[in-house]
C-alpha cells in the first residue's frame, strides 16, 4: 500500500471539507439562508449529467462534472467573489491562482497536476468541456434567483445589462439552454422588476 499518497490524498480531502464554509450570494430553496460553494458545486455537477444532450458540442462528462466539482475549491483561500463585485474581479484572478498553487500543490505530483490542469482548463473556457461547464456555472444561480424571488439580485441592485454582460458567451456552451435560460430565468424577473432594467426586451 503506497501510504505516503494516500497520506497526502487524505490531507487534501480534509482540507478541501472547508469548501463547506465558504457562502454565496444565492439563497436556497426557502430563501432561509444562503447557498455553499459546495452546494454550488454539487448542484452543478449534477445538473450537468442530466442536460449534458444540450451542449452544442458533444463532451466527455466525467471531465465537465470533475472541472465543476473542483472549479471553486480557491475559494477556500481566495475566498468568493460576486459575480457583480466589480472590485473583487480586479484581484480575482491573482487570489485565485495562489490559492490553486498551494491547494493542488497539496496532493501528490500527477494528482496535483491533473486537478490543477482542469481547473485552468475551466478558467480559459475554450474546450466544449470547459465551455459547457460554464453554462452549468452561470445557469445553477440563474435558477435560484428566479426560484427565490430574485432576491439575491434585489439586494445588490443588479441590473439586466450585468446579467446579459455575465452571460454573453453561454450561448457558445448551449445556444437551447441560453434561450431557455433568458426567456425563463432572465427575462420575466426584469419584467416583474427583480432585475433593473429601462428596456426588458434587449437580449
Amino acid at each position: 500500500m503506497d501510504s505516503e499518497r494516500l497520506d497526502k490524498l487524505f490531507d487534501f480531502f480534509r482540507e478541501i471539507d472547508k469548501e463547506k464554509l465558504i457562502t454565496r450570494q444565492t439563497y436556497i430553496t426557502d430563501c432561509a439562508r444562503k447557498e455553499t460553494d459546495a452546494e454550488h458545486a454539487w448542484h452543478a455537477a449534477l445538473m450537468c449529467i442530466m442536460l449534458a444532450g444540450y451542449s452544442n458540442d458533444e463532451i466527455d462528462v466525467l471531465k465537465t462534472v470533475t472541472m465543476l466539482l473542483i472549479h471553486d475549491i480557491v475559494e477556500i483561500d481566495a475566498g468568493d467573489t460576486y459575480a457583480y463585485d466589480s472590485e473583487g474581479q480586479k484581484t480575482q484572478r491573482e487570489r485565485e491562482e495562489k490559492a490553486a498553487d498551494r491547494i493542488f500543490g497539496m496532493l501528490p505530483g500527477e494528482d496535483g497536476n491533473f486537478l490543477r490542469t482542469l481547473w485552468e482548463e475551466f478558467e480559459q473556457s475554450e474546450t466544449a468541456e470547459a465551455k459547457f461547464a460554464r453554462v452549468m456555472d452561470y445557469l445553477q444561480p440563474l435558477m435560484l434567483n428566479d426560484l427565490t424571488g430574485g432576491r439575491a439580485w434585489r439586494e445588490h441592485g443588479v441590473h439586466l445589462s450585468q446579467v446579459l454582460k455575465r452571460n454573453e458567451k453561454t450561448c457558445e456552451g448551449s445556444e437551447k439552454l441560453w434561450e431557455y435560460a433568458y426567456e425563463n430565468l432572465i427575462r420575466p424577473n426584469a419584467e416583474k422588476g427583480n432585475l433593473k432594467t429601462d428596456q426588458i426586451n434587449e437580449q
